[in-house]
């Protein structure tokens, strides 16, 4: 499922490589619990392409959906980009204010639950060039009916990759920094149960690389697990409907704070990718 952008150096196609292979993955482990569900879902995948504003070939990425009996709406993206940052905007990104070039390959996904017992899931890892070089993403949870054991279980994980890569990993910090970042200042609430956010990761590619894909092998391990102690709870209609209103503030978040959205838009990057992360249904009352 390799897509073919441009000539990359050893560090972008070593980075590449890793969120490609770990999409493939999740995708499997994914399908894995549908069919435990006894559901033959799968994910469908759509390659996009993008054009620079030069009109240079500019990359592009794979988007990958399914919809099933467990996952109700699943998204798993893998992009590699690069070219240049146009405007005011370029300056907001780091090391491009001098240098519109850039280069970005990343993993983006977002799992929305059909059980409201089951926690929605967002995860993202990439890798920047500008000027700079530099890892940045995280992982967090977002049940709309909160449970303990979840949380702990899912923060521990987190805990322990950042704590096996003592260099680049600092827990307390990302944990803070995901509290931060994922707050709806208009609702004056937190979007989930948080987890890890980091930016920005520079210096000593090796090292970084290591946590990054440590981050990645400890989501890959701990959510299926939540997802299958909650998969078979039974739900009543008070708890579907804390579901949808919980995915409308989700929405809202990634709507009008989110970077990572603003950043696809402003790359132009494919509108159903960057959408991909919107839940399937949702209600504001």
């Amino acid at each position: 499922m390799s897509h073919e952008p441009f000539p990359l150096d050893p560090e972008q196609q070593a980075a590449r490589s890793w969120f490609e292979q770990l999409r493939d993955r999740i995708c499997a482990a994914f399908e894995g619990v549908e069919r435990e569900a006894g559901s033959d879902a799968a994910f469908v995948y759509t390659p996009w392409d993008r054009t620079d504003p030069d009109g240079s070939p500019g990359g592009g990425g794979v988007r990958g959906v399914m919809k099933g009996r467990v996952f109700e709406k699943v998204g798993v993206n893998v992009s590699t980009v690069g070219g240049h940052l146009e405007g005011e905007f370029g300056k907001t990104i780091h090391g491009a204010g001098e240098d519109p070039r850039f280069f970005a390959t990343g993993i983006s996904l977002v799992a929305h639950m059909a059980n409201p017992h089951v926690p929605a899931v967002h995860m993202n890892t990439r890798f920047l060039v500008t000027t700079k070089r530099w890892f940045g993403g995280g992982a967090d949870l977002n049940p709309p009916l909160p449970r303990d054991e979840d949380t702990a279980d899912f923060h521990g994980s987190m805990r322990a990759a950042c704590e096996a890569h003592p260099g680049p990993g600092d827990y307390p910090r990302y944990r803070t920094w995901a509290d931060d970042y994922f707050w709806i200042p208009h609702r004056n609430v937190h979007r989930g149960a948080g987890g890890i956010f980091f930016d920005h990761l520079e210096g000593g590619f090796d090292t970084n690389f290591a946590f990054v894909r440590a981050v990645g092998e400890a989501f890959l391990d701990i959510f299926p697990a939540i997802v299958r102690r909650r998969m078979g709870e039974p739900a009543s209609d008070a708890d579907r409907a804390a579901l949808l209103a919980y995915r409308g503030r989700y929405a809202e978040f990634n709507l009008v704070y989110d970077r990572g959205t603003l950043f696809g838009l402003k790359t132009g990057g494919n509108i159903d990718a960057i959408l991909m992360s919107l839940p399937p249904v949702a209600t504001w009352e």
